[in-house]
């Protein structure tokens, strides 16, 4: 890691004036992935700007929609009574992510953009159109267990990474950025980006922007709603295959589905086919049946992670099958 000058910010505005005025500056928050990153040569700064004394922290509630500062932690937002009260799926899915020490650092808008854990783009003496654009993808021909079957393209293939991410996809939430031209508001469907042509760009973030907040929609009471994250291990691992379940019934019919999942795809994936298989029918083995294999329609695994194909589709029984019993 070569040397990299330091900078404090105690205004919004500021830190991304710092960030913007240099093509390789870089915000720092809880700084749990990009410092693992410097180190391992896949990123290189010559400024990194501290925005961890920003007023960025808080969790509000106004008219049906949860604000989440971007600078909230993960153990406090996992923790918050709304959040478990409301947003359960939410929740689960943070207490799945990282080891506690690291929920009390790594912040909410660190986490939407923490990097892949593909270890041919974490290591330097491996080709990586993620890393150096051109280069190749040694995952194409590599070792592939962990690597995406959905979203992936002929110059990449890595999952991303984030539990939170995938959560907020199906709960349909809204991430807040300030940037050089001024505030917006980016869908979290359009936030994440799949490989094409361009692995380096992961997501819809300029040059100097900063998540300021995200903002979720509370679902109605009532909303059955879960995550399910399989792993090698019990703790600090990231997804093989997860589930992120929001759904409205009545009685055993599903009136609104919104599903989401990781570990098996470039971005947080969203299935719009599964979910329309399931609304308006009965939530029955074989309509969630029907609703996986529409899932993995366009899957394209290779010999060490075709297994995912099958797993996936048992998850989200596993996930759908628990509603029918009542249990959220």
């Amino acid at each position: 890691m070569r040397d990299f000058a330091y900078a404090r910010a105690s205004r919004a505005a500021e830190a991304v004036q710092l960030v913007a005025r240099s093509a390789d500056a870089a915000f720092v928050a809880g700084g749990t992935d990009l410092l693992n990153l410097m180190k391992d040569g896949a990123e290189d700064h010559d400024l990194v700007v501290d925005i961890n004394h920003l007023p960025l922290a808080g969790i509000e509630e106004s008219e049906g929609r949860l604000r989440i500062g971007a600078l909230a932690r993960m153990a406090d937002v996992a923790l918050h009574p709304v959040v478990r009260r409301r947003l359960p799926v939410l929740s689960q899915a943070l207490l799945a992510g990282a080891s506690p020490q690291i929920r009390h650092m790594a912040s909410i808008g660190g986490n939407l953009l923490q990097r892949t854990r593909c270890w041919y783009f974490r290591g330097e003496d491996f080709a990586c159109n993620k890393r150096e654009p051109g280069t190749g993808c040694a995952a194409l021909e590599g070792r592939s267990r962990w690597h995406a079957v959905l979203g992936g393209s002929d110059h990449c293939i890595a999952v991303h990474p984030s539990d939170l991410a995938v959560a907020l996809r199906a709960l349909d939430a809204t991430v807040h950025t300030l940037g050089p031209d001024g505030a917006r508001t980016i869908a979290m469907a359009d936030f994440h980006r799949e490989p094409g042509h361009t692995p380096h760009l992961e997501n819809a973030l300029r040059h100097g922007e900063l998540i300021t907040a995200v903002e979720v929609p509370l679902p109605a009471p009532g909303t059955r709603q879960r995550y399910l994250k399989l792993r090698d291990r019990a703790t600090f691992e990231f997804a093989v295959v997860s589930v992120a379940a929001v759904l409205r019934m009545n009685g055993r019919t599903v009136e609104e589905a919104r599903l989401a999942f990781g570990g098996i795809a470039t971005r947080p994936w969203r299935s719009p086919e599964a979910e329309t298989a399931l609304r308006g029918k009965p939530l029955t083995e074989r309509n969630i049946a029907a609703a996986g294999r529409l899932l993995v329609q366009d899957a394209r695994p290779r010999e060490d992670n075709k297994y995912k194909v099958e797993l996936v589709q048992r998850a989200l029984q596993d996930v759908l099958g628990r509603f029918t019993g009542g249990s959220r």
